[in-house]
């Protein structure tokens, strides 16, 4: 492909079109409704039809200027971020949301090359404050703050 120029913001136009046109085939199921009286399917359809839109923009863009290539793929940092998502899911109805976020995050920022434990541990602590805020009190979700005590 030699007429890309920009590889990389030619992969995100692509992913962005892919995921615009997934989005609007899925809305397509649902009733569209008005502007004033939205239907189930206004959402992903309009939001869709902006991913792609967007995509393509970006996807020309890339024909356009130059850009660098490609880095090689890493397994470990995605191997890293979706283990301590799936450990997060196994874990929040045992542990709580506090201690399952903090987890989570520590162990998710592990797989960058630049690391501090201070660092995840404040970011942690703050965005379990907002998981319990968001999900527990706003929500109302039934999952455990903290571990239950035996």
């Amino acid at each position: 492909m030699a007429f890309v120029r920009h590889p990389k913001d030619f992969s995100a136009g692509i992913l962005f079109i892919a995921f615009g046109i997934a989005a609007v085939a899925v809305g397509s199921n649902y009733t569209l409704g008005t502007a004033a009286r939205m239907g189930p399917g206004y959402f992903p359809r309009i939001l869709g039809g902006l991913l792609v839109v967007l995509g393509l923009a970006l996807a020309f863009r890339a024909l356009r200027f130059n850009g660098p290539p490609l880095p090689g793929w890493k397994w470990r940092p995605v191997l890293v971020v979706l283990g301590s998502v799936a450990a997060f899911g196994m874990i929040v109805n045992y542990a709580g949301v506090v201690l399952s976020t903090i987890f989570l995050i520590i162990a998710a920022s592990a797989a960058s090359h630049e690391f501090r434990f201070r660092e995840s541990i404040v970011a942690g602590c703050v965005l379990a404050a907002l998981a319990v805020g968001v999900f527990v009190i706003g929500l109302k979700l039934q999952l455990p703050i903290w571990p239950a005590a035996y």
